[in-house]
């Protein structure tokens, strides 16, 4: 059996030789090289071409984000970052990594994390990202990320409803919809980013959102997006009104509570995780097909395991509009295939594709 090939990309010595030795442990994991900065990270994985790298975002010459942008357009590869950043400026750059391609993040081993399973988790972790199909991001196509003065065009000088949007004609009759609901994973910063970018500033439906994000990863997740799209961008508070929630507004649910709706009102608890995830998008879906029935839109975009794809097939029985994104242009296809395995999507659709069918559901 072909050992998984890890090329390690760290400028401490110290933690990089931590790293390579947990993975040198196992014997379905080989360390190809060591790269001590983002320069020599990048020109070893050209060289090399492994089935992962572990990268971490501060780094000398080259940065992180630099490296995962050059490497994701160039040579794509499986990059997990592996990251002590937790301050607002580091995780943004965390996030634009994660948007430009970068699979997924982990924190690096602090104190008694080693006692408390940390090795584990990475060790777990390297083997799902090995197993992940790469896809290219032309830098060109990411634009300069982190300054919204150079957004992508959006479609905002169409009338919202408009059938033509994009050149393609409106499938099926238009229906009523008071509310549009988000689920994704793994892969999921850079879709949801793509769909809110490609969406009207003006869209008048209030926009439900789940991500998984690892902790502390997730602090300031919103206040990114928030930054990098025309959307007011905002973590849930309980017990505030949907309606409340118009124009121009995605509420999103925060890190380690479930986001759902009841009576109206936005609601957080902190049950049990569904699925080992907490936020759940089962959750969140599971509630509005209760709440809103046929006025729901839902998308399950890109993301491991199968969280979702029940609460999509519930909002579908209740007349709702669904969608899954296809397999082509997910970055992980798991919890989107669940979602068409069940039946639950009545669209399955590229990325692209996406923002001009919600925003069709609206005039």
């Amino acid at each position: 059996m072909s050992r998984i090939r890890v090329l390690v990309a760290e400028d401490s010595v110290t933690v990089r030789r931590h790293l390579c030795d947990v993975l040198q442990a196992q014997a379905d994991i080989e360390v190809v090289a060591e790269a001590g900065d983002g320069k020599e990270a990048i020109r070893l994985c050209q060289q090399l071409r492994p089935a992962v790298v572990t990268l971490d975002m501060m780094m000398p010459v080259i940065s992180g984000l630099g490296a995962t942008e050059y490497i994701m357009a160039h040579c794509p590869t499986p990059i997990l970052i592996v990251s002590a950043s937790t301050n607002r400026g580091e995780l943004f750059k965390t996030y634009e990594a994660l948007a430009a391609g970068a699979i997924d993040v982990l924190e690096k081993p602090i104190g008694d994390d080693i006692e408390n399973g940390w090795e584990q988790r990475f060790v777990a972790t390297v083997k799902l990202v090995s197993r992940v199909k790469p896809v290219t991001h032309p830098r060109a196509r990411l634009g300069a990320l982190g300054q919204p003065s150079a957004w992508p065009p959006k479609p905002s000088a169409m009338p919202v409803g408009s059938p033509f949007a994009h050149g393609r004609t409106m499938v099926g009759p238009r229906r009523r919809c008071e509310v549009v609901a988000i689920g994704a994973s793994t892969g999921g910063p850079g879709a949801i980013l793509e769909i809110l970018r490609a969406l009207p500033a003006a869209f008048p439906l209030p926009i439900l959102l789940v991500l998984h994000i690892n902790e502390p990863f997730g602090a300031v997740f919103a206040e990114w997006l928030d930054a990098q799209t025309g959307f007011r961008v905002s973590y849930a508070k309980d017990g505030g009104l949907v309606s409340d929630l118009g124009v121009g507004r995605v509420t999103m649910a925060p890190p380690d509570a479930h986001l759902l709706v009841r009576n109206g009102r936005v609601r957080l608890t902190r049950d049990p995780a569904r699925h080992s995830c907490r936020p759940s998008v089962d959750t969140l879906f599971d509630s509005l097909a209760i709440e809103y029935g046929a006025a729901t839109a839902a998308c399950l975009l890109t993301g491991m395991g199968r969280d979702g794809a029940s609460g999509l097939l519930g909002i579908r029985k209740a007349g709702g509009f669904t969608i899954a994104q296809d397999e082509a242009t997910s970055i992980v296809y798991g919890m989107p295939r669940e979602a068409r395995l069940l039946g639950a999507a009545e669209r399955v659709l590229p990325l692209g594709e996406i923002a001009p069918e919600l925003a069709a559901l609206v005039e």
